[in-house]
């Protein structure tokens, strides 16, 4: 076994790799970003090491930096973990030259899977059944929209360096192809360095459904069954299981075959998934399915398969990196019960899912029952630099409605503030009639959006107490220390709990900002959170932020005044828009990356650009005005 590792990740990654290794007696090894100074993997490794600032670009994507600390720090081997360097061939390489192990698959490999049109190619020289499409070498744009055309609509735009759902879009027409190649190969460009796409057939009712594959140095390799990573938003995953359901035993023996053919045909060493795309209009069906593409590296929903077969594939990859066989043959690993893995996010699915940044001043999960892979705790900072997912959280059971249940309770009693999550959206998604079914595909989340994220208001219980609370806290009176198992109270950054005793409460209160009525019929035993004279309850995910009803005419600013100001900190990639310009309501006036993400800054009201503060390539701060519109008349 190896004797040390340096981590070349940070976040809930870093962590879950510094458990095993810890577990092995295997000394670790963390890099990090100077906004990564606090950071927990940081504190957990046995070894630190300051790499850069924050940008990824120089940090965490610094191969030099990288290799430098492993020097420095003596250290035998690097993980990569999942996305930064984890895939790049050149990377792997160096370290290697370095004499220096590399936890991944050989460099030959990662290059024969990271263009997903020659993977496509390969594989069907494999007998590895692929989707009808275009990966031809001229990327003119006349040429790729004549492709497109004879595909058929809906066709898919993807980057041929992609991943994550980058540089992706679908096209349902002609007219919105050119607009949509652009945006595709604008985000391709900045996300890879490469602009280039691929075309496919857009499968109407698609599953995404991959396979664990695993090989060591031997020539061996075996798969740990497959995950339906389906429930997706803008092509990235949101909940995750394993296995896949509906999967009949004759469909699961042929998919996971053409998974191990894949990975033996490139002579895979480490692991990796097979992703494939299945039809599931008429159920899954082994003709039905097709492969899409590989990932030579650690998931990211890895923990519904160790939960489903009892192991650690962590450990698996440090084994193999050492030179030992697969710690078990195919006919030993054994599937039991099902698995579901939901992402916990900093954002606010109410306004587009838009990135929370902040501190994580309160912040529970319940720990029964579940399985937490959490990058960031109580106390810690969500930056703007980073992927906004706070944490993991994995539940198995014997049965997929049991394990959907549990996962549904433990979303719905998070609590979380002042950062906003999507801890109450998960938990109506998991408690949502037709993903019970397993009635699920890729457009699961589209077809059902509105309902998902709707915020349900407060229950008259909620009310109740926020009520009570109000009043106690305005009159100061602060009785008995208690705290339900409902609630946890803090004040001011201290811990504090009060049992509410009767006595005269509002009727009226704000709640999020609305007008609301509380019942008036009498007083509760809770614990509240004040925050700038507001009490704050939490109920089925969700945060409710309560307080007295302002006076008239005391809201400040007013809405709509057209003024589009920087959600987040971020950099201006498009401007579509210039001064004297007519705009439509709706229409998109430039676009902020941050937080790994594209986002779409659009006309609140029919009007005139009057201003234009920004320029393309600009960095921003979060609400620093952009641009300005006057109304049309």
């Amino acid at each position: 076994m190896i004797e040390s590792v340096l981590i070349a990740n940070r976040g809930e990654i870093a962590r879950r790799i510094i458990r095993t290794a810890r577990r092995l007696g295997v000394r670790t090894v963390a890099v990090y970003s100077e906004a990564d100074t606090g950071a927990p993997h940081v504190a957990e490794a046995d070894e630190a090491v300051l790499i850069g600032p924050p940008p990824v670009r120089e940090s965490y994507l610094r191969a030099d930096a990288i290799l430098d600390a492993a020097r420095q720090t003596g250290a035998a081997a690097i993980h990569p973990g999942y996305g930064f360097l984890s895939e790049n061939a050149a990377f792997a390489e160096a370290v290697m030259a370095a004499g220096i192990v590399w936890v991944g698959p050989p460099p030959a490999a990662i290059r024969a899977m990271g263009l997903k049109d020659a993977a496509k190619r390969l594989m069907a020289a494999a007998g590895v059944p692929t989707t009808p499409g275009y990966l031809g070498d001229d990327q003119s744009a006349a040429v790729l929209a004549r492709e497109a055309a004879a595909i058929g609509w809906p066709v898919l735009i993807k980057a041929v360096a992609g991943g994550g759902g980058k540089g992706m879009r679908r096209v349902d027409r002609a007219e919105d192809f050119t607009g949509a190649l652009e945006a595709a190969r604008r985000e391709a460009a900045s996300a890879f360095g490469d602009d280039r796409v691929l075309l496919e057939r857009y499968v109407t009712r698609p599953r995404h459904i991959e396979v664990q594959v695993f090989g060591d140095t031997l020539g061996h390799v075996v798969h740990l069954f497959e995950r339906d990573c389906s429930i997706q938003r803008r092509h990235q995953k949101v909940v995750e299981e394993a296995p896949a359901p509906g999967m009949d035993a004759a469909t699961r023996e042929a998919l996971c075959a053409a998974a191990v053919r894949a990975a033996k045909a490139v002579e895979y060493v480490g692991a990796g998934t097979i992703e494939f795309i299945a039809d599931a209009s008429e159920g899954l069906k082994p003709d039905r399915i097709w492969f899409m593409e590989m990932n030579t590296r650690l998931q990211v929903e890895h923990p519904v398969t160790e939960a489903i077969t009892g192991q650690d594939l962590v450990e698996w990859q440090l084994r193999v990196a050492s030179g030992e066989p697969l710690p078990l043959a195919q006919g030993e690993i054994q599937m039991r019960g099902h698995a579901i893995e939901a992402r916990l996010y900093a954002e606010d699915p109410a306004k587009g899912f838009l990135p929370s940044t902040g501190a994580l001043t309160k912040f529970f999960i319940p720990r029964f029952g579940v399985r937490v892979d959490s990058g960031v705790e109580k106390g810690g900072e969500i930056g703007p630099f980073y992927d906004p997912m706070i944490a993991k959280l994995i539940v198995r059971e014997d049965t997929r409605e049991a394990a959907a249940s549990q996962l549904a309770f433990i979303c719905s009693a998070v609590e979380a503030w002042p950062i906003k999550t999507n801890a109450g959206f998960l938990a109506r998604l998991l408690g949502d009639p037709d993903f019970r079914a397993g009635q699920v595909d890729t457009g699961f989340l589209e077809a059902r959006l509105d309902a998902l994220t709707a915020k349900p208001p407060p229950s008259n219980f909620l009310m109740t107490a926020a009520a009570t609370a109000l009043a106690q806290l305005v009159d100061g009176v602060m009785a008995s220390r208690h705290i339900p198992d409902k609630f946890t109270t803090w004040a001011a950054g201290s811990l504090a709990g009060f049992r509410l005793s009767s006595g005269p409460a509002p009727s009226l209160l704000e709640c999020d900002g609305q007008l609301v009525e509380a019942p008036t019929d009498s007083s509760i035993a809770a614990a509240w959170e004040t925050y700038d004279d507001q009490v704050v309850l939490f109920e089925a995910g969700e945060a409710y932020v309560f307080s007295r009803p302002k006076a008239a005419g005391a809201e400040a600013g007013a809405a709509g005044d057209g003024r589009i100001a920087a959600p987040m900190p971020g950099r201006i990639t498009s401007l579509a828009v210039a001064v004297g310009d007519a705009v439509t309501k709706g229409q998109t006036l430039a676009t902020l990356e941050a937080m790994k993400m594209e986002h779409a800054l659009v006309a609140p009201f029919d009007g005139t650009v009057d201003k234009v503060a920004c320029a393309v390539g600009q960095q921003v701060s979060e609400g620093q005005i952009l641009l300005s519109l006057e109304a049309a008349a």
